[in-house]
């Protein structure tokens, strides 16, 4: 898995963490091993100009995704995966850390930065969540996936409660 951080914004961030859980998730959801992925961190100042540009909404957001090859899991255990550029994802820790501190199991910035990249990750394959059954299958993936990520690094304590727009 190719998986590229690229820290913009400014602010100290654990990028190793977010490049693990990028593989954890990408391993779990079955995706082909030599498929690319590109994680972009960025300023406020940054993603409101994404934001406004993709999605003509005003301020800065979280996180957002840009999909390239449109993967998607394979439909079987069996079935081989397809290879390709899974795309962008793009991070703002300062969005991050003030969802963090309002979340109800308050998390540091960095917690919140990799149940982002889930996030995305997750968008990047295709799921949404902008009708209630698909929230409920994209945040109970995002969660299992966050949760396994975090037990087999031996973690304690709540995962961080999705915090997600």
């Amino acid at each position: 898995m190719s998986i590229d951080v690229n820290n913009e914004s400014g602010t100290e961030v654990d990028e190793q963490a977010i490049l693990d859980i990028a593989r954890y998730a990408l391993a779990r959801m079955r995706i082909h091993p030599l498929s690319e992925l590109s994680v972009i961190v960025v300023d406020a100042d940054a993603m409101e100009q994404l934001h406004i540009q993709w999605m003509d909404l005003p301020g800065p957001t979280d996180v957002m995704s840009f999909p390239m090859d449109e993967l998607r899991p394979p439909s079987k255990d069996d079935d081989e995966p397809p290879q390709g550029l899974l795309g962008d994802i793009v991070l703002c820790p300062e969005v991050a850390q003030k969802q963090g501190k309002e979340a109800d199991t308050q998390h540091s910035m960095d917690e919140e930065l990799q149940l982002l990249t889930v996030h995305g990750v997750l968008h990047l394959l295709g799921y949404d969540h902008e009708e209630p059954d698909e929230k409920a299958e994209m945040f109970g993936l995002q969660a299992a996936i966050v949760d396994g990520w975090r037990a087999e690094r031996g973690l304690t304590g709540p995962s961080p409660a999705p915090t997600v727009s």
